[in-house]
């Protein structure tokens, strides 16, 4: 006879969560109410302090809570109709087509029960293998099949909630996982930019962004990049001169900059936007360390003709390829179709991992410490280049980048090579360039490597100082 093993003992974080929970379904804590503070949590449920911020972490992940800084943690408002959304489940999609498309999809999502014409083994049958066994409980649904094609539900809804914070409403079928933003890019560029189409960029910008351009046989224009954002009268110029109707940007800790976005610049750049009938995708790699609050293009536009990238690259690990993409359904199933062709699938196990570290309350703890560790480097880096007298474009914050002047006179290339030689690497302006360097010598530097002191010996041995 089958026995049922008793349900494993609860942790106290765990418990915490569940009472919270219970008294928020029953009531007793409503949407907007301040809950206890740690102190007062932590003596009624009789555990540490440590373990009632835990467990306010992953009820703020799950969407249940709000952090206000300098206030406390609230019920969520957008709770109950978050849940409903969650607990939605797709039904049958109907038959439009019969081509490779459709087969790859339906393969993936598996909506019909008979499925003699699926082309991969039933999950049940790899359970068991070796692969199986060695993978952690919370991973091993993601492992059981290649799965759903956008990605990894539990994590589109955590991305969802996170997106909400930033005032962009998505919703986990709004969000296509990737392999990374570079990933989500090269989709963008596959489906939207044909041989000889121009293409707007920002300039200075992203470098690996325009040798994606370049293989796509795209005329690259770059509209110059004010510490304010990009300059909109640039921008209407270049994309009336080149009939451009793509827009490439990078909103807040610009890169190579540093600088970000203002409220006024944005607000002009859509409307500018709307009178060209140019789509507009704005990366934003640092999203998860920077004021939920500060102006995004697809904030302010909802997604209408702003498609939006993110990536946990520059918050997590470069190592998990693991990106996303917001976008209006249109584009976004366009962009799914296309995933499925050219790479099948992202990584379950990958997105499963992030997914359980936003979950728990790990990531946001995480974000806490690297944010003091950019402010505090960035200050440090400040003094360091003002201490060589290397000016500073803007007023960068929240990123790793600052765009340092050199002066007029100095060759930057014989620069970089002097360096390498010392085993310092340095990264020339003219390469986030998309016509090549222009204007006085620049160079990015990253913040969190400017208290080697090797580098500032070299560049004063150089005397690269104004």
């Amino acid at each position: 006879m089958d026995t049922v093993s008793p349900p494993e003992p609860r942790t106290r974080v765990e418990q915490v969560v569940a009472g919270l929970n219970e008294r928020i379904d029953r009531g007793h804590l409503r949407a907007g109410e301040r809950l206890p503070s740690i102190r007062a949590a932590a003596s009624a449920f009789g555990v540490a302090k440590n373990t009632v911020v835990n467990a306010y972490e992953r009820l703020v992940a799950s969407g249940r809570v709000e952090s206000r800084p300098g206030s406390g943690f609230y019920v969520s408002a957008q709770g109950p109709a978050l849940r409903a959304m969650q607990a939605t489940a797709p039904g049958p999609v109907p038959l439009e087509a019969v081509d490779s498309v459709w087969l790859l999809r339906e393969q993936l999502n598996r909506h019909y029960d008979v499925r003699v014409g699926d082309g991969r083994p039933p999950p049940a049958w790899m359970e068991s293998s070796e692969i199986g066994r060695h993978l952690r409980p919370s991973l091993a649904a993601a492992s059981e099949s290649y799965g759903s094609p956008d990605g990894y539900l539990p994590l589109r809804r955590s991305l969802a909630l996170l997106l909400a914070e930033r005032s962009i409403h998505a919703g986990p079928d709004g969000v296509l996982l990737t392999a990374g933003a570079n990933h989500a890019l090269d989709l963008i560029i596959r489906q939207f930019v044909a041989p000889g189409d121009p293409v707007l960029v920002d300039s200075p910008g992203y470098y690996p962004l325009f040798g994606k351009l370049r293989l796509a046989k795209a005329r690259i224009v770059g509209v110059r990049r004010n510490p304010d954002g990009p300059d909109v009268a640039h921008l209407e110029a270049m994309a009336r001169a080149s009939g451009a109707r793509l827009f490439f940007t990078h909103s807040l800790a610009h890169n190579p900059t540093g600088c970000s976005l203002t409220l006024p610049v944005a607000h002009r750049l859509l409307q500018r936007a709307g009178a060209l009938d140019l789509r507009i995708i704005e990366s934003d790699p640092f999203a998860d360390v920077l004021p939920a609050a500060q102006a995004r293009l697809a904030a302010l536009d909802q997604l209408e003709r702003v498609i939006y990238v993110g990536t946990f690259a520059k918050t997590l690990s470069a190592s998990l390829r693991c990106g996303y993409v917001a976008a209006r359904p249109d584009v976004r199933e366009a962009l799914r179709d296309l995933k499925m062709v050219t790479c099948v699938n992202s990584s379950g196990f990958v997105e499963g991992m992030v997914h359980r570290l936003i979950e728990s309350g790990c990531y946001r703890r995480h974000l806490r410490r690297l944010g003091g560790r950019i402010e505090a480097a960035a200050l440090q880096g400040r003094a360091v280049l003002q201490g060589l007298g290397l000016p500073v474009f803007g007023a960068p914050r929240g990123g790793y980048y600052v765009w340092c002047g050199l002066p007029e006179t100095c060759d930057l290339d014989a620069l970089s090579r002097r360096a390498a030689s010392r085993g310092i690497l340095i990264a020339p302006g003219g390469l986030f360039q998309p016509d090549g360097p222009a204007g006085p010598p620049m160079m990015r530097v990253n913040v969190a490597y400017l208290s080697d002191p090797r580098f500032a010996r070299f560049m004063s041995e150089e005397g690269a100082g104004t």
